[in-house]
């Protein structure tokens, strides 16, 4: 198949970019650039429209989060600053401040990188299996009842591997090739993101 046009590549080029500079700030007194972080988490989203239905709620709130952190970089230029605005404001928690929102995003990452490793797991394995795992390890706890029942209901709607294979123009070996480089590269990104609250003494549970 023609590579070319793979979102995936796209995606793994980026966070493998992104990982190598998180990992290079570490003895740095630097901070990763929110509009860098934006870029790269902007090319996830059309994971999420390929799944359907199933994953409607999660990409609409991906998309409205990134774009809500994209329009915060031209004030805040780091990633830090969104949180050290909102700690001040006493508002990290509150539903639409920025910290709240990278929250969120952080956990779509995860959630891609859950999918993922379910999805390399074996070939027989089906991308209903893949996805149900991977909502229940990341997202379901932070869940209401409602949007839970929904997500199981919608489940039902996920493309085929084969037709996920084909939206992504990928062969189930690039596909895997691509989505381990991924895995790899989020890490050191969510590790990040994470650390970024655990410093600010803001629990991860939420």
């Amino acid at each position: 198949m023609d590579n070319v046009a793979s979102p995936l590549t796209a995606i793994a080029e980026s966070f493998e970019l992104l990982a190598k500079l998180v990992v290079s700030l570490k003895d740095s007194s630097e901070e990763l650039r929110l509009d860098m972080l934006c870029d790269a988490c902007s090319l996830v989203s059309v994971l999420f429209s390929s799944l359907g239905l199933a994953f409607k709620f999660a990409e609409l709130e991906y998309v409205s989060k990134v774009h809500d952190l994209a329009e915060a970089s031209k004030k805040h230029v780091t990633v830090p600053t969104i949180l050290d605005a909102d700690v001040a404001n006493d508002t990290v928690k509150t539903p639409g401040s920025h910290s709240r929102n990278l929250r969120r995003v952080r956990q779509g990452l995860d959630l891609i990188r859950a999918l993922f490793e379910q999805f390399m797991s074996t070939d027989e394995y089906s991308l209903r299996d893949a996805a149900s795992t991977a909502y229940a390890q990341v997202c379901a706890p932070y869940h209401s009842w409602t949007v839970r029942t929904a997500v199981s209901a919608g489940m039902y709607t996920l493309p085929t591997r084969e037709q996920l294979l084909l939206k992504l123009n990928e062969t189930n070996q690039s596909a895997e090739k691509k989505m381990r480089r991924y895995i790899d590269a989020s890490g050191p990104v969510i590790e990040y993101i994470d650390n970024l609250y655990i410093s600010r003494n803001i629990a991860l549970d939420w």
